[in-house]
């Protein structure tokens, strides 16, 4: 079976997703890029139940010749893999607290230096479109210029990453900075940091995390 390495790597890191409690059921989904296309989590299959078979790969004309249907937001992971040559790895989740404030339609501002781990001075919450459509993939492919994540209007969160585990760490770490953005406005909104330290963590972060890449 080809590419069955990464077909097993992406089974074990939705398993690791909804076993963290950052995705529920059989919502969210995510993938993994190849030389010629991406490899997809599956349409409507618990992740528990996975095999590498069912995982559907894709090529970036958005056509596939598995026996299973790929998730039905293929459209945004195949259009940011297009969009995006950095992105290695897309995780797509309805994690509670990041999407409690997509709800609200709200982004993430610079309350916390950690909001810089997404690339910029805010993660961006993209406007509502129904899931699945062009509409939400260029919506989507909009908010996450210049940014590694963003939040989606009444829907989730969307992350990536250079491979499958600095995608679902990231998505992790934005449902950890949306829950301390919700704690705080529960008593006031809290002063923001200024462009300024923003950039200049932004700039350290580039260096961050050398140690774990020798």
């Amino acid at each position: 079976m080809k590419f069955l390495a990464l077909r097993s790597a992406l089974i074990a890191t939705a398993n690791e997703l909804n076993d963290s409690g950052i995705n529920q059921g059989t919502s969210g989904n995510l993938s993994v890029r190849t030389e010629s296309g991406f490899l997809i989590t599956p349409s409507g299959m618990k992740y528990s139940s996975l095999k590498p078979e069912h995982v559907v790969f894709m090529n970036l004309s958005g056509e596939h010749s598995s026996s299973c249907k790929p998730s039905s937001e293929w459209r945004f992971h195949r259009d940011i893999y297009v969009a995006r040559t950095d992105a290695g790895a897309i995780v797509h989740t309805h994690s509670v607290y990041a999407t409690a404030l997509a709800c609200l339609n709200r982004h993430i501002p610079a309350f916390h230096y950690m909001v810089a781990a997404a690339g910029g001075r805010n993660i961006r919450c993209a406007p509502y479109a129904t899931y699945g459509t062009q509409d939400l993939s260029d919506f989507a492919i909009a908010a996450l210029v210049g940014r590694k994540a963003c939040l989606l209007s009444h829907h989730g969160v969307i992350s990536l990453g250079d491979g499958l585990s600095p995608a679902l760490a990231l998505a992790a770490e934005v449902e950890t900075l949306a829950k301390q953005y919700l704690a705080a406005l529960s008593v006031a909104e809290p002063e923001l940091l200024s462009d300024t330290e923003m950039d200049l963590v932004i700039e350290k972060f580039k260096a961050y995390g050398a140690n774990a890449q020798q």
